[in-house]
């Protein structure tokens, strides 16, 4: 079995940034050379998630709007007595999630027609890192 491991950097404009990252991954399934297996994608900050769907801006400020509902900025989240200010986005990172596994055939990330990788930043305007753990034959 071989491995292959990339790591991204980004250090978002805003506070709250949803960043398509399907060509990266793509890129990154190319140069493992690995033809069959799986590619890990994983936001290594608890303030960040990574998750697949649909590549409509409409969509997008749904879900945006949707993780404001469920866990808003700005309440004084008990997190926030030490120093802190962005409870809220660690329970939004709670609700989309950390990571997806995606598969890989034939040397191609194995995709729906509609499905694309996203990045989600909850508390940006910092540099933080991505991992692409790519694993298979």
């Amino acid at each position: 079995m071989k491995s292959h491991t990339y790591y991204h950097w980004f250090n978002t404009k805003s506070r709250r940034e949803f960043v398509r990252i399907t060509d990266l991954v793509e890129d990154q399934v190319t140069e493992s050379g690995i033809k069959e297996g799986f590619c890990l994608v994983s936001a290594m900050h608890i303030t960040a998630a990574v998750y697949v769907n649909d590549a409509e801006s409409g969509l997008i400020a749904d879900i945006e709007e949707w993780l404001q509902k469920l866990a808003p900025e700005g309440p004084d989240y008990h997190h926030h007595g030490t120093g802190e200010t962005n409870g809220d986005a660690h329970l939004k990172n709670l609700l989309i999630g950390k990571d997806v596994t995606l598969p890989v055939t034939e040397g191609k990330l194995d995709l729906g027609p509609w499905q694309q990788v996203y990045y989600a930043e909850f508390d940006g305007k910092r540099k933080k890192r991505m991992i692409v753990k790519i694993i298979g034959e």
